[in-house]
């Protein structure tokens, strides 16, 4: 195998690592659960904004928009930042006896 060193001195670009850092970042706030329908969908943009500007394997990015995408839809759990500030929204179905 040849090693070309001009590449491998060269390092990433900055786009790559600007969208790497954006996407940690919305990663730790969805950890944290806060701003969770925010966070998720910028960790969406940003991982499918890697997997189609980057010529790397594309599933793990695919995977991880998939996950921000459900937690946009599905929303803060309840130990969240988000439930602690504003309240856990639930939808509580009644059994109509009729």
């Amino acid at each position: 195998m040849i090693v070309n060193y001009t590449e491998l001195h060269k390092g990433a670009s900055v786009e790559a690592i600007t969208c790497s850092v954006i996407a940690a970042l919305g990663g730790l706030l969805l950890l944290a659960g806060l701003w969770t329908p925010a966070a998720g969908a910028i960790v969406v943009i940003t991982e499918l904004l890697i997997t189609f500007s980057h010529a790397n394997d594309p599933w793990v990015s695919l995977m991880l928009a998939g996950l921000g995408s459900a937690l946009v839809l599905l929303g803060p759990g309840v130990w969240s930042v988000d439930a602690r500030l504003y309240g856990w929204k639930r939808i509580e179905i009644r059994r109509s006896d009729k």
